[in-house]
Parts: C-alpha cells; structure tokens; sequence
C-alpha cells in the first residue's frame, strides 16, 4: 500500500517555497521521495535544509511570479537539473486588504496576476511537459477558503481563489484524458505570513478560533498528507477536486 504514496524518482516544483505553506509542501513530497524545485522571490534556504535532510536534491529559482517572463526559465531550469517534472505545484500567492469602495487597480493586478494568471500560463507550460514526457502528471492547485466564501477587504484575494478553483476544474476536464491530474488544496486558517494581520487582532483571532471544529489554526504540518496523496498514484483517478484542509471550518 505504501507504494501508493511512494514519490521515488519524481520531481516536483513548488511555487512559494521560501516560507510557510510552500515550505512545508516541498518537505513533505521530499520526504515521501520526491526532488524539488522550489520557486520564491526570496531564499528558500529553510526548505533547501528540510528537503536535503530527507536525503532529496534541491533546486533553487529566484523568481517573481507578479509576471509570467520566469516561465519559461523556471521549466528550463528544472529539466537541466532533474532531466523531467512530474508535479507542479503552484502555491505562490499573495493578498491585498482594503474596503471594496477604496480598493486600488494595483492590488488587484498584483493578486490576480499572481494568484491567477502566471498559475494558468506555468500550468499550461508544465502540461505541455507532461505531454511530450508521455506519462502524465500532477497539478496542485491551492485554493482557499475564499474559494467559497466571500470575506471581506480581500476584493482582489476572494476573486483569485474562487477563479482557482474554477480553473482547478476546467484544466482537469481538458487534460484528464491525458492522464494529468488537476487539483487543488483549500487551506483553512493556517499560521502563516500571509494570515499575520488577522492573528494580531485578538477579537478577529478569537472569533474565527472559535467557528473551527478542530479547535486549533492548521500548520504547514497539515498539509503534508493532502499534497503527498494528490502528487502521487493514490489519486489517478481523482480529478477537477478541491480538497479542503480546514479544521472542519466549512462543515460548521
């Protein structure tokens, strides 16, 4: 059973690597075998750490995904490292906070293009890999709450995560027939940077504590059995699906 889970060989790249849920991810496909590439504006030196001490290699590329220019270097980088990619993960995100009436085109376009665009243009870029490697592959999408739910004061945020998930499945209804797997994780309310603003307001803290089941924020920590399951065999047959990690957070 095991061998369901076995990444052995394989190369993954992961956006948002330096830091947090990205972080995370690539030492949990590191330690279920994987190599990684991690993808980041910034060092990835922690998760270079984790991922070499799980006896895998790693790959660092500096690049800002606010434009979809990196792609192409990103791709090419990876294969003269690993020779092949076998599951992207496109975790890189970033989020904007202001009332609707006052938002800026600015921090709409930098989260859209981030969020959104450049995700799209890298996945597309990928497939085409796994096309002409001929066996298929894994996209991992990550989702949000804001997938489905509306928030508020992330005007730009909420439209970004409900268009992943959206994309999740359309991508998933194009290229299952070649044997490319299109999902997503949906992370609940993580101790992460982006979630900083909201841990430091008490009340705002305290109140979403409280409408989680669990009784805890998740971690990166968990995620590591959602990414492994959705990069490996164990889940061929699972397509267009947003899996939520949430602490019972929607089942409330």
């Amino acid at each position: 059973m095991t061998e369901l889970f076995n990444l052995a060989g394989k190369t993954a790249i992961v956006t948002g690597a330096s830091t947090g849920l990205g972080e995370g991810m690539a030492e949990a496909l590191a330690q279920a075998g994987a190599n990684v590439a991690g993808v980041a504006r910034s060092s990835c030196k922690n998760a270079r750490r984790k991922v070499e001490a799980a006896g895998r290699r790693f790959l660092e590329i500096r690049a800002d995904l606010v434009s979809t220019e990196p792609i192409e270097r990103i791709v090419a980088e990876t294969l003269d490292e690993f020779g092949r990619i076998d599951i992207l993960v496109n975790n890189a995100g970033v989020i904007r906070r202001n009332d609707a009436v006052e938002f800026s085109e600015k921090d709409w376009d930098d989260v859209l293009n981030v969020n959104l665009k450049t995700l799209f243009f890298l996945s597309q870029r990928v497939a085409k890999e796994f096309l002409c490697q001929g066996e298929g592959g894994k996209i991992i999408n990550t989702a949000s709450m804001l997938s489905y739910q509306g928030g508020i004061r992330v005007a730009s945020y909420t439209s970004s995560k409900s268009g992943v998930m959206g994309l999740t499945r359309l991508l998933a209804n194009e290229w299952a027939k070649y044997g490319v797997n299109v999902n997503a994780i949906a992370p609940g309310y993580m101790i992460t940077n982006n979630t900083k603003a909201i841990r430091e307001d008490k009340d705002r803290y305290e109140e979403i504590l409280g409408r989680i089941p669990a009784g805890r924020w998740g971690t990166p920590e968990d995620l590591a059995g959602a990414v492994i399951f959705l990069a490996s065999k164990a889940s061929d047959y699972v397509h267009g699906y947003t899996l939520a990690v949430d602490g019972g957070w929607l089942a409330r």
